[in-house]
C-alpha cells in the first residue's frame, strides 16, 4: 500500500451501510464520489468520525461518526422511524485516486442516532457488544419464546392476516376487518406494505374487534395503507393452554416462587 507512505497521502474515508432489509448504500468523505467494488461511494465531506476506540479486552469497542445529512439515501424522516436501526457498517480508508485496496478501520451496527437539525450523531457499536447481551435466561412466570419459533411450535398457518387501515388516532388503528378471537393480535406485530410507513414493523398492544392498539404512535400518516397483522400471545400458561392447546412447550416458571415471597416475614 504505497499510496500510504507517500509525502502527499490521497486518503478517502468510506462508510458501507447495509440496512436490515437489505437497502445498501456507501458515503466518503472525499468531495467526489468513488466507486468501489461495483457500489457507488456519494461524496459526503462533512461525515467525520471520532476516535475510535479499541481495546484487547472484552470491552465494547465505540465510535461516533457526525456529518449533515445531504445525502438523499439518509432522510432525518428514515432514522428516527428506526429504518437504520441495527443497520451494518464498515468503515475503511483507500487511495480516492485508484480505489481498490482498503484498509479496515471499524465495524459495527449502528446504535443511539441522534439529529440536531440537519446534523446527524450515529454511533457505531463494535462486533464486541454483542457479548453485553446476556446470554442465559432468567426464570420467569411468562414464556420466554415467541409465538411460532422454534420453541413454541405453534404452526402460524391461518395467523397471520392482511387489513386496511381506516382510521387511525395516535396509536389506534381502525381496520377493515375484525379479529377472529378476542384480543388475537395482543403481543403481535403489525407489519406496513404501503404508505410512508411501508417496510416498518410495530408491535400491538392489545386488539378489540377491528380496533388495533399499538405500543407507540404512528410514524406517519397511515389511512388507507395496507397491513400484515400477526397474531400475539400475553406469555400466560392459561392462554398457552386453554387458546393454543400448546402447554407441553411452555417456556415459564408460572409456579416458582417469585422474589416477593422470599421477601415475606413471619406472619406477613
Amino acid at each position: 500500500m504505497s499510496w500510504l507512505e507517500g509525502e502527499v497521502t490521497t486518503l478517502a474515508l468510506c462508510w458501507r451501510i447495509e440496512r436490515r432489509d437489505g437497502v445498501t448504500i456507501g458515503v466518503t468523505a472525499h468531495d467526489r464520489d468513488l466507486e468501489i467494488d461495483g457500489l457507488v461511494y456519494r461524496a459526503a465531506p462533512g461525515m467525520t468520525p471520532s476516535a475510535i476506540s479499541r481495546s484487547a479486552s472484552l470491552d465494547a469497542d465505540s465510535m461516533d461518526v457526525t456529518g449533515a445529512l445531504t445525502s438523499a439515501a439518509i432522510s432525518e424522516a428514515d432514522l428516527l422511524a428506526g429504518r437504520w436501526d441495527g443497520a451494518r457498517v464498515a468503515l475503511f480508508a483507500t487511495d480516492w485516486s485508484a480505489p481498490g485496496e482498503q484498509v479496515p478501520l471499524g465495524e459495527g451496527t449502528i446504535g443511539a442516532v441522534e439529529t440536531r437539525g440537519d446534523v446527524l450523531t450515529a454511533e457505531l457499536c463494535g462486533v464486541s457488544a454483542a457479548l453485553e447481551r446476556a446470554v442465559v435466561e432468567e426464570t420467569s412466570p411468562g414464556c420466554r419464546a415467541e409465538l411460532g419459533d422454534q420453541r413454541c411450535r405453534v404452526p402460524m398457518a391461518g395467523r397471520r392476516r392482511f387489513a386496511r387501515v381506516i382510521g387511525a388516532d395516535g396509536a389506534v388503528l381502525q381496520l377493515d376487518a375484525a379479529e377472529p378471537v378476542g384480543n388475537a393480535y395482543g403481543g403481535g406485530r403489525l407489519r406496513w406494505f404501503g404508505g410512508a410507513n411501508s417496510g416498518l414493523e410495530d408491535a400491538i398492544a392489545r386488539s378489540d374487534g377491528v380496533t388495533v392498539t399499538l405500543r407507540r404512535p404512528t410514524r406517519f400518516a397511515a389511512v388507507g395503507a395496507l397491513v400484515e397483522l400477526v397474531q400475539g400471545c400475553d406469555k400466560s400458561l392459561a392462554t398457552c393452554a386453554a387458546r393454543f392447546g400448546n402447554a407441553v412447550n411452555f417456556r415459564g416458571e408460572p409456579f416458582l416462587p417469585g422474589i416477593d415471597l422470599l421477601t415475606r416475614y413471619p406472619g406477613g
